[in-house]
């Protein structure tokens, strides 16, 4: 099965909270009471689009998966805190079962969690949902509770057949106590660094963001007016693509940026069919030597990992040595066959290429 995924419609709320409900009706809790207000929260589509995020896998056969990813402290989240992101509510048809939809439904979830910046994704998962257990635990998620809980239950949900999660949960007392619901609670780390958050540029940041590339290109390098205005046009690119900001953790300073393609796309003629491709990775003169360069293009291996993707590749001049070292100690080769010359500025030159396979990328349908 052939699936993509997306954020939901408004006008498919609906359709997401129906398919939410099939899914756990068929899921390990699927024969407990579910209250009125279990249900109320399964189809409050609407308010947990509001409160972050509903994602949708579509097929040709219509809507086959779902997942919520919530922001701490709002209406439907449980567990997160701080600037932590919640999963909750995946659901897979019963009928697309074991096509790897869970899987990319949390993988798209994730990607929209580093957008944010979030500092890691958590959930809870029913005990009895051992398919949901096995998803996150290949997913890397980490356990941090088995404490038993009566009633709700929480609800990350998941994978085949439905979901799990306190995903049957109800008011407490509806249900005799041996059908009491017990839980596990996951964390994903999203930091490699706790001094360093990485997330997609806000729009009133993009002239900031402008101006330090500009920066730091024009301090290593002669650029061309033709190269300078590309350089300059980080608002195109934050629309068309993604722009990625590396920002001080402690009081939000722009450290750096890199610009990667949305999901599908490319953003250089360089990427084929299985690539994450990037450009025009900057960090600021003032936070050379933070490891800044090496966080941005680690992040950029860790798109295209979740999307599945065999390899990730960039385009470098050769006047660009610096980067090359970079780039070489994260264990990235030159690409000779896909080089070649060209011209900016009056000036001839070859355009390096450079790639680094992606490790473990997991199969993925989105």
């Amino acid at each position: 099965m052939s699936a993509v995924v997306r954020p939901a419609r408004p006008d498919e709320w609906p359709a997401v909270g129906a398919l939410t409900e099939r899914a756990f009706a068929a899921g390990p809790y699927g024969h407990l009471p579910v209250s009125a207000e279990r249900r109320a929260l399964v189809h409050a589509v609407g308010e947990r689009a509001a409160s972050g995020a509903v994602l949708v896998a579509e097929s040709d056969r219509g809507l086959v998966g779902t997942v919520s990813l919530l922001r701490a402290g709002t209406p439907q989240s449980r567990l997160a805190t701080g600037d932590e992101a919640e999963l909750r509510l995946l659901a897979v048809d019963p009928a697309a079962g074991g096509r790897g939809l869970g899987r990319a439904l949390a993988s798209v979830a994730q990607e929209a969690a580093l957008g944010w910046g979030a500092s890691a994704v958590v959930l809870d998962t029913g005990t009895r949902n051992r398919t949901a257990q096995s998803l996150y635990d290949r997913l890397g998620y980490r356990v941090l509770d088995r404490a038993s809980r009566t009633g709700e239950a929480g609800g990350a949900g998941g994978a085949r057949g439905g979901g799990g999660a306190g995903d049957a949960e109800r008011t407490p007392g509806t249900a005799p106590a041996g059908d009491r619901i017990d839980h596990v609670e996951y964390r994903l780390p999203l930091r490699e660094r706790d001094d360093l958050v990485v997330r997609l540029v806000r729009d009133h940041e993009i002239a900031a963001v402008a101006a330090l590339s500009l920066r730091a290109y024009e301090h290593d390098y002669d650029v061309s007016p033709t190269y300078r205005a590309s350089i300059l046009d980080v608002g195109e690119r934050a629309r068309e693509h993604q722009v990625w900001v590396a920002t001080d953790a402690s009081d939000g300073t722009l450290l750096g940026t890199v610009a990667t393609p949305g999901r599908g796309a490319t953003i250089s003629p360089l990427a084929r069919a299985g690539e994450l491709d990037f450009r025009l990775l900057a960090v600021d003169p003032a936070a050379r030597g933070r490891g800044v360069g090496a966080a941005l293009t680690r992040h950029a291996i860790e798109l295209a990992r979740l999307r599945g993707l065999e390899r990730v590749v960039m385009n470098s001049g050769p006047q660009m040595t610096g980067a090359h070292r970079l780039y070489g100690r994260l264990g990235f080769a030159r690409l000779p066959e896909r080089e070649h010359e060209i011209s900016d500025g009056g000036r001839t030159f070859r355009l390096l290429a450079f790639s680094i396979d992606v490790p473990d990328a997991p199969v993925t349908i989105a």
